[in-house]
């Protein structure tokens, strides 16, 4: 996943996100920040692209679950089966798109979730995913 930043596709400062109304369609404050219906996709597109990978999502449910609410690299490696540098690659996406924090203790960098609603989503989309599993297993187009 290429984190290129650009100024024509410089996002908006979260903290000025609200939720969406009733209707599903984009508050009055979203578009008041300059973005239009389209570039208000391709963000929301490219926030849920970032949630579209099994090892991201494993990441995430293995930070949300940690007893101690934070993992080190190590743990996450050993959990998911996978090579440091893949589990590295995922962690740093993550971070980049602001979903997971770190935390420095020596040379050792621990991870956690940086906002609550990240478990909320995750919790959401198991509940809908549910719902629909049979048609999202045999979706050809997205594979």
């Amino acid at each position: 996943m290429s984190h290129v930043s650009t100024a024509s596709a410089a996002a908006p400062d979260p903290a000025a996100a609200r939720p969406t109304p009733a209707g599903g369609g984009p508050d009055r404050s979203e578009r008041a920040a300059g973005m239009s219906l389209e570039e208000l996709a391709d963000l929301q597109a490219r926030f849920f692209r970032t949630l579209g990978d099994p090892t991201r999502i494993r990441i995430l449910r293995l930070l949300s679950e940690a007893p101690a609410g934070e993992c080190g690299v190590g743990e996450l490696v050993a959990a998911i089966n996978a090579p440091q540098s893949r589990v590295s690659t995922h962690l740093g996406c993550l971070r980049w798109c602001g979903l997971v924090r770190t935390r420095r203790e020596g040379k050792q960098v621990f991870y956690r979730v940086a906002d609550p609603r990240v478990d909320e989503l995750l919790a959401l989309g198991n509940v809908v995913m549910r719902d629909h599993a049979a048609e999202v297993a045999s979706c050809d187009v997205i594979g």
